[in-house]
């Protein structure tokens, strides 16, 4: 077996797949660089939630750097890699528009504000460097799933079902959300139709499910749960980012505060997993992803 660039601890850490080491260090290299970029911009720009917006991209581009480094790379690479350019693309191109002509995210103003003076060094490491290497983690299974050989089987059909599943879903979520706060009179107001009215956060239970859906495929391309022990890194990392960092929790710290209603909203809605609201179908319109 191949060690490739500073590989052989990798390797021995992922016996089941070829020249790991190399793959892996590669993909961080192009993610930071990545991140970089990105960083230079945001000094320019005075906004460091840009970053928000090339997270997707930076999963891409490692995905691309595996396939690329991958022997013989066959059918179930290509479906993944397929998944994952609709996946990254689409929610660049939300946040993007979501953002357009914003200032900077509340939440990167509150960062900026504690880490004064010299915030536009320091967030090269407290942003963009910290998103780089969070990516890399989570692209772990990525690479499992264009890396693996073994044969293709009703587990790669399952999750990449499962991964197409949770895109639609966020992206039938931010469409109703985008439509409802576009329309006069919402503003301040309670989402609480469509798939919104079975969870609060319907577009992170979709990307919730990207992400066990591509480890399912891993599992399927590593050969079976033991040698794919430490690709379960990457939906475990993206399910406590969703639920206690990053997502449900950060957004729904003073989001009652900013929208009447919300309270009620939490009393009858799921948080995350999907489930039948707790009042009755005649309620007043009421956020979701703030």
């Amino acid at each position: 077996m191949q060690a490739g660039l500073g590989g052989g601890a990798v390797n021995g850490l992922i016996p089941v797949l070829p020249a790991s080491g190399g793959a892996l260090l590669a993909g961080l290299v192009v993610m930071l660089a990545l991140a970089f970029g990105t960083w230079l911009v945001s000094v320019a720009k005075r906004d460091v939630s840009i970053v928000d917006a090339v997270w997707s991209l930076m999963l891409l581009a490692g995905a691309i750097t595996y396939a690329l480094a991958a022997p013989g790379a066959g059918e179930r690479a290509a479906w993944v890699l397929a998944l994952i350019v609709v996946w990254a693309i689409r929610l660049s191109a939300h946040i993007i528009w979501r953002g357009w002509g914003e200032p900077e995210d509340h939440r990167y103003q509150t960062i900026r504000a504690r880490n004064q003076p010299g915030f536009a060094w320091k967030s090269v490491y407290l942003v963009f460097a910290l998103q780089a290497v969070l990516a890399w983690m989570v692209s772990l299974s990525l690479y499992a799933s264009v890396s693996g050989q073994a044969a293709m089987g009703w587990l790669d059909v399952a999750g990449l079902l499962l991964a197409a599943s949770g895109i639609l879903i966020e992206t039938l979520a931010d469409l109703q959300l985008g439509r409802f706060r576009a329309q006069s009179g919402n503003e301040g107001r309670v989402m609480d139709r469509g798939l919104w009215r079975y969870s609060r956060h319907p577009n992170y239970f979709g990307e919730f499910c990207v992400w066990w859906g591509f480890y399912l495929v891993a599992l399927s391309a590593a050969g079976g749960v033991a040698s794919a022990a430490i690709f379960l890194v990457s939906p475990l990392l993206m399910s406590l980012l969703l639920l206690k960092v990053s997502g449900v929790v950060l957004l729904e710290k003073d989001i009652a505060q900013r929208r009447p209603g919300y309270r009620e909203y939490v009393a009858a809605t799921n948080a995350f997993f999907p489930g039948p609201s707790r009042r009755g179908a005649s309620r007043a319109p009421g956020p979701g992803r703030a």
